[in-house]
This record gives C-alpha cells, structure tokens and sequence, in this order.
C-alpha cells in the first residue's frame, strides 16, 4: 500500500497520489491517462489532475488495484 510520508512531490494536492515505490510500469497511465503522467526525469508516474467525476474516480480506483507496486494511494474525500 502507497505512504503518505513517500508520497512524490510532483502529485497535484488531493485524495490520489503516487508514492516513491513507483517503477514506473505505465499501467495507471493506460488505465486512467486524464489523471496520472510520467516524470521524464524521474522515471516515475505521478497524479497529474484529480479526478473531476465519478467515472475518473472509478478509473483511478482500478489503476490502484492493478498497481504491480502498490504505489498509488487513496486518501479518501
């Protein structure tokens, strides 16, 4: 599961994030691209824009389940 203490610095503020365990596998970016993005620096995946509606949320719901690192975290509303 994502910490909130590891969460990366470049995540837009709100309930979804990425933490530093990312290795960067590109599945929440195929799963939900409106809201997460790639560092090129880094090599990692980010939140780039909370979900704005129910269907994005859902989406990022199942990024987190297909997560191979259990890097995304939900901190509820």
């Amino acid at each position: 599961m994502a910490t909130l203490t590891d969460r990366l610095p470049y995540n837009v503020a709100g309930r979804f994030y990425v933490d530093s365990t990312c290795i960067d596998c590109d599945q929440c970016r195929v799963i939900a691209p409106e809201n997460f993005a790639r560092n090129e620096e880094t090599g990692t995946s980010y939140v780039v824009k909370q979900p704005g509606n129910d269907e994005e949320i859902a989406k990022c719901k199942e990024a987190i389940d297909s997560c191979a690192t259990a890097s995304i975290g939900d901190d509820g509303e």
